[in-house]
């Protein structure tokens, strides 16, 4: 269990990649900052934490609950991984590299963060693909949420 606690250091780690990248995303602009920001972090914090708390009863229902915390140091860590590949090719973009080769990487790089996800689940809780899917799917209701909240957040 404290290798799942020390694992939230990742999301420390990871808060300026986070900034990063939202300052850089595709959108129209927020009437008040401040409060965008806000938002953000906000969503950030129930999402790292969300999914834990999350995770625990899925977990459970598949009988893996004594691997949950290896689940947990394992998907926070793999966090860091996407953030560093998502930043990474956010670059062509900010280099100015046509829409369609900045869309194809985007896409390349969602699709290895599900995978990324799906292989720490599989490999963490020693379940089957459709299984290890759950938690993804999870993670991924957690975000399509937290997305929704920030936005009418944000608006005021």
């Amino acid at each position: 269990m404290e290798d799942a606690r020390a694992s939230f250091l990742s999301a420390v780690i990871c808060l300026p990649l986070f900034l990063l990248l939202r300052t850089f995303a595709v959108g129209e602009a927020a009437p008040d900052p401040a409060r965008a920001l806000v938002a953000d972090l906000l969503a950030y914090v129930c999402s790292w934490a969300g999914f834990a708390l999350a995770s625990l009863p899925l977990a459970e229902a598949m009988g893996r609950r004594a691997q949950w915390p290896r689940l947990i140091a394992a998907w926070n860590w793999a966090n860091l991984v996407q953030y560093v590949v998502l930043a990474v090719l956010m670059v062509p973009s900010l280099l100015g590299l046509p829409g369609a080769v900045t869309d194809a990487l985007g896409l390349l790089g969602l699709g290895y963060a599900f995978w990324l996800q799906w292989f720490v689940a599989r490999a963490t809780l020693g379940v089957s693909g459709p299984r290890a899917a759950a938690f993804v799917a999870l993670d991924l209701g957690i975000a399509i949420f937290l997305s929704g909240l920030v936005v009418r957040m944000s608006a005021g």
